[in-house]
C-alpha cells in the first residue's frame, strides 16, 4: 500500500505496515501476496484526505472486463444514483417518512460486488439498504412501494427504508441494529456450508459497526469453522457524523482481521473494477474451504448519513475532492475512451432509467396501504398460531 499523508490526521498510512493478504489470490497460488492497490484514504478531521494514486474520473484506464460488464455496471449504478436522488427528493416533500439514508457516492461498493459473486449468493447488510436490492434485480417499483410504506414494496409495507428483504433475489435484508447483521451473515455462511451448497454470504457493515462486540464473535467463529462469508467495511470515513480518526486508534480498519488470521485487504471502493476483483479473490478462497475474508471498502458517501444530517463535519472541498473520483463518471469516461458506446447509447440508458425510476413513483402512489390485519400476519410460521387474537 502506497503511503500517503493525510492533512491534519492523527495517524498516516504507513508502507511498511503489515497486510493480510488473501492466502489463496489465484489457483495454484497458495501462498502469493496480492499486490495491493491504492486506497482512497478515509476522512480526518473534515479535511481531504486525497490518496496519492487514487484514480480521478477523467482518468483513461485501459479496460479490464468486456464492453458488456462496463455498460451492465454503469446501467446499475445510475439506476442506484437515481433512484436514490428522487428518493431524497421525495422524502422532502413527505412522501417518504421515517428514516432514510443514501447510498450516493458508494455505488461500486454494491454493483463491482455483484458482477463477482453469483445470483445464489447470499447477501446481508445494514439500514443504508436500497441499493443492494437495486443491483440484484428487485424491481424499483416494490423498493420505492416500501419507501411509501405500501403494500406493494417488498417488505409489505412493514420495513420502510431501512428494513429491506428480497427472498427472490437472495437479499436477507437491511438491519437497523448496527452490527446485528455482522453474525447473522456468518450464521447465514454456516448454513450455506452445513448444507453444501457451495454458496457464500457477502455481508456489508459500517465503519461504525466494527466497534460492535459481535462482530469479534462473529469473526472468531468464522475462522474457526473457516465459514464461506466475505465481510465488507463499508468505510465512508464518518460512521454516524464523526470522522474513523476520532473514534477509533485502529484507523486502517481491515488490519482488525489479523487477530484472527484473517486474510483481509483495503480496497479503493471508488472503482467499481478494484471491488470486483478483490470480491472475486475473496470469494475464491470462500468457495475453497479457506474460510472468510475482511475488505475494507473504502468509499465515501456524497450526503449525510441519513436526511436529517447536514454533513457539516466536513468541507466543501473535501467533498469535490471525493467527487471528483466518482465511479460512473469513471466508468462513462472508459466507456467512451475506448469506444464501448456512444454518447448517444449511454444518454439512451439514461432515459430507460429515468422512466424506471418514474414508473416507480407513479406505481408507490397509487399503491395501497397495508389493511390492519397484516399487523398478524408474518409474525409467526405457524399460520394457526392459537396466541394470536383480535
Amino acid at each position: 500500500m502506497a503511503e500517503t499523508k493525510v492533512k491534519g490526521a492523527q495517524k498516516a498510512s504507513n508502507s511498511t505496515k503489515k497486510t493480510s493478504a488473501p492466502k489463496a489470490a489465484a489457483k495454484g497460488t497458495a501462498t502469493e501476496t496480492v499486490k495491493q492497490p491504492d486506497p482512497v484514504l478515509p476522512i480526518a478531521n473534515g479535511e481531504a484526505a486525497a490518496a496519492t494514486g487514487a484514480p480521478k474520473a477523467t482518468t483513461p484506464a485501459q479496460p479490464e472486463f468486456p464492453k458488456e460488464t462496463y455498460l451492465r455496471w454503469y446501467e446499475q449504478m445510475q439506476l442506484m444514483r437515481k433512484f436514490e436522488e428522487k428518493a431524497g427528493q421525495l422524502y422532502g416533500q413527505q412522501k417518504i417518512k421515517g428514516f432514510c439514508h443514501l447510498y450516493i457516492g458508494q455505488e461500486a461498493c454494491v454493483a463491482g460486488a455483484v458482477s463477482a459473486l453469483t445470483k445464489d449468493d447470499k447477501w446481508i447488510t445494514a439500514y443504508r439498504d436500497h441499493a443492494h436490492p437495486l443491483a440484484l434485480g428487485t424491481s424499483p417499483n416494490a423498493i420505492m412501494a416500501e419507501l411509501y410504506a405500501k403494500a406493494t414494496g417488498c417488505s409489505k409495507g412493514k420495513g420502510g427504508s431501512m428494513h429491506m428483504f428480497d427472498k427472490e433475489v437472495n437479499f436477507i435484508g437491511g438491519h437497523g441494529i448496527v452490527g446485528a447483521q455482522v453474525p447473522m451473515g456468518a450464521g447465514i455462511a454456516f448454513a450455506e456450508k452445513y448444507n453444501k451448497t457451495g454458496n457464500l454470504c457477502i455481508c456489508y457493515m459500517g465503519d461504525g459497526a466494527v466497534r460492535q462486540g459481535a462482530l469479534h464473535e462473529a469473526f472468531n467463529m468464522a475462522m474457526l469453522w473457516k465459514l464461506p462469508v466475505i465481510f465488507v467495511v463499508e468505510n465512508n470515513g464518518y460512521a454516524m457524523g464523526t470522522s474513523v480518526q476520532r473514534t477509533s486508534n485502529v484507523t486502517e480498519l481491515y488490519t482488525m482481521g489479523e487477530s484472527y488470521d484473517m486474510p483481509a485487504e483495503p480496497v479503493n471502493a471508488m472503482s467499481v473494477e478494484d471491488v470486483h476483483n478483490a470480491v472475486a479473490r475473496a470469494a475464491e478462497r470462500a468457495r475453497a474451504g479457506e474460510g472468510p475474508t475482511f475488505l475494507e471498502f473504502k468509499t465515501y458517501r456524497y450526503k449525510g448519513h441519513s436526511m436529517s444530517d447536514p454533513a457539516k463535519y466536513r468541507t466543501k472541498e473535501e467533498l469535490e475532492d471525493y467527487r471528483s473520483r466518482d465511479a460512473i463518471e469513471a466508468v462513462r469516461h472508459t466507456i467512451l475512451t475506448h469506444n464501448m458506446a456512444s454518447e448517444e447509447d449511454l444518454a439512451a440508458i439514461d432515459e430507460k432509467i429515468k422512466a424506471q425510476v418514474l414508473e416507480s413513483v407513479e406505481f408507490a402512489e397509487n399503491s395501497p396501504f397495508p389493511t390492519a390485519d397484516e399487523l398478524y400476519k408474518d409474525v409467526y410460521v405457524q399460520q394457526d398460531y392459537p396466541y394470536i387474537h383480535d
